[in-house]
């Protein structure tokens, strides 16, 4: 799977525009705009502009001209309109009220004026809302009903988590296909993704985007953990055979060694979460991508299996970008569910209002693909790792 093949994802070409009459008619369904200045692709419910936070490192980084077009995106229902916006509040909290980056919503429902209302008196830049399309949130015709069936009885049967639920096979297919082909991040080149029930332990003095495009990062993340096996026991098999068709794709200074531990024989379930990335939305536009994810898609895994958008993310970040256009945002302090990531360092966590528990990171545990990244990538650990092992 070699290492001759330099990197081809062309990160310039521009995101898939779909003018057929389906669309103007409104098959990609977004809301009225309450603001004269709204696009046809763009859903401003409402534009809150509040004040800067004079704690920035830099508060000309603050500044609209110093900012990087990007934006957080959120899929979410309405019914945990609750729960997303505590999280909402603690990324405005720790980071957005002193660079007011605007938040795109998105849901295969029509939000509620609950829903939009709250979000948007909570949100310090533009708030957009955007309706999926069917076809991004449903069986391709390709796909044999009766052969996905009869697979999430089988998970049901093994007690595989979400094995029998269609719709988080949706959502994994619509994240890791669609969601950045939806026209509301058309005018956008990064974004950071934000799920309900989500915190952010320390405040973030500095833009995390701007950082990214300064530092020719492509793909950022807080934990990496190892993926179920039997949700995905064909994936690897699938992307083996669309390596060898297309060689020209893979980065010679690649991460396989953080996704393989021989050279691509086999895969070892490493991948970053994807329920916080800080991420190029050019890297999925890419020619590259598209063609790896369109490959998968025809293969029926999504359906036939249970494939995360997270392995799927994971495995193109690893395989397309040099490994130090991948970065590791060790300094955010991020919590999803049971899985924390906590700066080890006590000045630091001092120093940016922390409020984790070091005793809860799971970067070092055993569960976790952090050793693996940190030997990868020839990276320093945090002196203070040996005892939050």
């Amino acid at each position: 799977m070699g290492g001759d093949s330099s990197i081809a994802v062309d990160m310039s070409r521009q995101p898939i525009k779909n003018n057929d009459k389906e669309q103007e008619q409104g098959r990609i369904q977004i809301e009225e705009a309450e603001t004269d200045e709204a696009t046809d692709h763009e859903v401003v419910h409402s534009v809150v502009v509040q004040g800067q936070d004079t704690e920035a490192k830099d508060s000309s980084d603050a500044s609209p001209d110093k900012r990087v077009k990007a934006t957080f995106v959120t899929l979410a229902r309405n019914s945990e309109l609750y729960d997303l916006i505590k999280s909402v509040r603690r990324v405005e909290d720790r980071f957005n009220r002193k660079f007011n980056y605007d938040w795109v919503f998105l849901n295969d429902e029509p939000f509620t004026d609950e829903f939009k209302n709250l979000t948007t008196s909570i949100v310090s830049g533009k708030t957009k809302y955007g309706l999926i399309p069917t076809e991004h949130w449903s069986y391709p015709d390709w796909i044999d009903m009766k052969k996905a069936a009869e697979s999430r009885a089988a998970m049901k049967a093994a007690r595989i988590i979400y094995g029998d639920s269609e719709s988080y096979r949706h959502m994994c297919r619509f994240e890791s296909g669609f969601f950045w082909q939806n026209p509301l991040l058309d005018e956008y080149d990064w974004y950071w993704r934000v799920e309900p029930g989500i915190q952010i332990h320390c405040d973030l003095d500095y833009d995390l985007f701007k950082y990214m495009e300064d530092n020719n990062k492509v793909y950022g993340f807080t934990i990496s953990i190892y993926e179920f096996e039997k949700t995905i026991p064909s994936l690897w098999g699938h992307v083996k055979d669309f390596i060898k068709k297309n060689p020209q794709y893979l980065a010679e200074d690649n991460l396989m060694d953080f996704i393989s531990d021989n050279k691509g024989e086999t895969y070892n379930l490493c991948h970053f979460w994807s329920n916080f990335e800080v991420a190029s939305l050019k890297f999925w536009r890419s020619q590259a991508y598209r063609d790896f994810f369109e490959y998968l898609d025809k293969t029926g895994g999504f359906f036939y299996e249970r494939w995360g958008d997270a392995p799927i993310h994971s495995i193109a970040a690893a395989l397309f970008l040099s490994k130090n256009q991948v970065h590791y945002f060790e300094d955010v302090g991020y919590n999803h569910g049971v899985y924390t990531q906590c700066p080890l360092n006590a000045q630091f966590r001092y120093d940016h209002k922390c409020h984790c528990d070091p005793e809860s990171d799971f970067t070092f545990r055993g569960y976790s693909c952090g050793t693996k990244y940190y030997d990868v990538m020839k990276k320093e650990k945090p002196k203070e790792w040996i005892h939050y092992t």
